[in-house]
């Protein structure tokens, strides 16, 4: 769905008090946000600090995540501040907050401070450790998570160090989980008797839960598989290959069907019973062969020529993208991944469509990335005078 301000959203109706900082906060409420809920970003004077990660003077990430959001600026230390988000919490569905634990009970708001204001409120706690255990007080960048998680260990070469993630991997997982967590306590607290609750959420344990089952694998096994870069540790054939212009495809055959069949396209039908490669374990035993095959085939011919190739014979393959190649993309264009946004500074600014997409009730972007402190007349304007009498 293209910018659509007056399009009417399921989660009309429901204030979130976005308290948070950076990515994990951010990309929680934006799912909400997406959705039709107003949510109010209270920020410092400063602003979010998601404001400040800018290139040539712009912040692509608070344009793209503090989309269909509010900004107020409120000190909660200063008496004034706290009695102004005392009344706004009385009018609210849900609060996000990401401070390091303690740190909002010692401003006043605590979950029993909360609750107390509004019973039916859902407070979302998200924190690099959580809330308990021994680590809750210790910083807790993403970075850290994703190398404690088992993320690190199991990413890139086995020749090579452990990679982590060249993006806010840890945050933008504990966002989206986050949100469910959010949806599913709304439906709880809107239940005859139901009541508000608090959520915690680490940064920590969303990401291992996507990681797979190792902790299954390795009371099974007892071995930690090595870090198999562009493979899996599971099937074969798994990789990308270069092409003859350079450019590079990625390739699976994850079922015995697929596997065969790509054999059998690129002229090695002998592949198909050669005990060596006839059943994926022994094509993982031998995957360096099987590669070396691959990559025969496919550095002959133009990425083009492979997509080409490769479709026609019904083999599982596609193009490794760069963000020009991503927004070029046909099927790109034709789904509308990609929307253009007005924006003060570029005109317009590409980002991401509202995720996942509803038949009958669609989210949709409704408004651009607000300047700090934008809609404090609207919000705070009505409650202000009523603080200050």
């Amino acid at each position: 769905m293209p910018y659509e301000p007056e399009q009417k959203c399921p989660l009309d109706g429901v204030r979130v008090l976005d308290l948070s900082r950076l990515v994990a906060g951010n990309m929680l409420s934006l799912q909400l946000a997406d959705f039709g809920a107003e949510v109010v970003k209270i920020e410092p004077h400063r602003g979010d600090p998601l404001r400040h990660w800018t290139d040539e003077g712009v912040s692509p990430y608070w344009k793209v995540y503090g989309r269909n959001k509010k900004s107020i600026r409120l000190d909660l230390k200063s008496d004034e501040g706290k009695a102004l988000f005392r009344k706004l919490v009385a009018t609210a569905h849900v609060i996000v907050e990401s401070f390091r634990p303690g740190v909002m009970e010692a401003l006043g708001f605590g979950p029993d401070e909360v609750l107390h204001l509004n019973p039916k409120i859902v407070m979302a706690r998200v924190s690099g450790w959580g809330q308990t255990g021994p680590y809750k007080r210790k910083p807790g960048f993403g970075s850290l998570m994703e190398a404690m998680s088992g993320f690190a260990a199991k990413n890139g070469f086995a020749d090579k160090p452990p990679a982590l993630p060249n993006m806010a991997l840890a945050d933008m997982v504990a966002g989206l989980s986050g949100a469910f967590a959010v949806m599913v306590a709304l439906r709880e607290a809107e239940k005859p008797g139901g009541a508000g609750q608090v959520i915690d959420v680490s940064l920590l344990e969303p990401l291992h839960s996507i990681l797979g089952p190792d902790a299954a694998q390795y009371r099974i096994t007892g071995n930690v598989p090595p870090r198999s870069g562009n493979r899996a540790s599971i099937t074969a054939p798994r990789n990308v290959y270069q092409s003859s212009d350079g450019k590079w495809v990625a390739l699976t055959g994850s079922t015995q069907d697929m596997a065969q069949r790509l054999f059998r396209a690129i002229g090695r039908p002998d592949m198909v019973d050669d005990p060596k490669f006839a059943d994926n374990s022994a094509r993982l035993d031998n995957v360096d062969e099987v590669d070396a095959v691959l990559q025969d085939f496919i550095g002959r011919k133009t990425l083009a020529e492979n997509l080409t190739f490769f479709e026609e014979a019904e083999v599982t393959v596609g193009p490794v993208y760069d963000p020009p190649d991503f927004e070029a993309d046909a099927h790109v264009k034709a789904r509308g991944v990609l929307v253009e946004v007005p924006d003060n500074d570029l005109g317009t600014v590409p980002m991401h469509d509202v995720v996942p997409r509803l038949s009958r009730t669609p989210g949709a972007i409704r408004r651009k990335a607000p300047d700090l402190g934008a809609d404090e007349a609207e919000i705070l304007g009505p409650i202000r005078d009523q603080v200050r009498r």
